[in-house]
């Protein structure tokens, strides 16, 4: 009796324990292995409804397999820019267009981080790009609505290739 009573007790700290996330970490999500075109044809639409008028970026989940993530980024205004250290970051704009600005130093503003002294690249609907780790990046400007496919890549540190 004493045994079960002792097995019944560790097995409820064991389910408490896994029940309760560390602190600071987020607890991984569910794989989502599938989405149609009509799924994100909806994800925009929802977007656009839901997105309040001072939020820049409306970002959704596409699909997901940890640790890989795809994500629409729906932008109608200009945003913070970014920098990505362990990770590199690929690009496919879905609709519209802006301006991508990559390099240069990130600068800390009122209104948020923007990148001073980088290379811009115009991007439209159909373009792909990548941006390694390390490396500042900000759309300096939205043309209307920016509509994005992203995908977060985690990258072994010191590799380049």
């Amino acid at each position: 009796m004493r045994a079960i009573a002792i097995g019944l007790t560790f097995t409820l700290l064991a389910i408490g324990a896994l029940a309760q996330a560390p602190k600071g970490k987020k607890k991984a999500q569910d794989p989502k292995l599938y989405a149609s075109s009509s799924d994100v044809t909806g994800m925009m639409a929802k977007a656009k409804s839901e997105r309040k008028q001072d939020q820049a970026t409306f970002a959704q989940r596409i699909v997901g397999l940890a640790p890989y993530n795809a994500s629409l980024e729906y932008r109608a205004a200009v945003g913070p820019a970014s920098v990505h250290e362990k990770e590199a970051e690929i690009f496919y704009v879905v609709d519209g267009s802006g301006t991508l600005m990559t390099g240069g130093q990130l600068v800390k503003k009122e209104s948020g981080a923007i990148v001073e002294g980088g290379t811009t690249q115009a991007v439209a609907k159909g373009d792909w790009f990548i941006v390694p780790e390390n490396t500042p990046h900000w759309f300096s400007s939205i043309n209307g609505v920016l509509v994005l496919m992203s995908l977060h890549v985690p990258r072994p540190v010191g590799d380049s290739n």
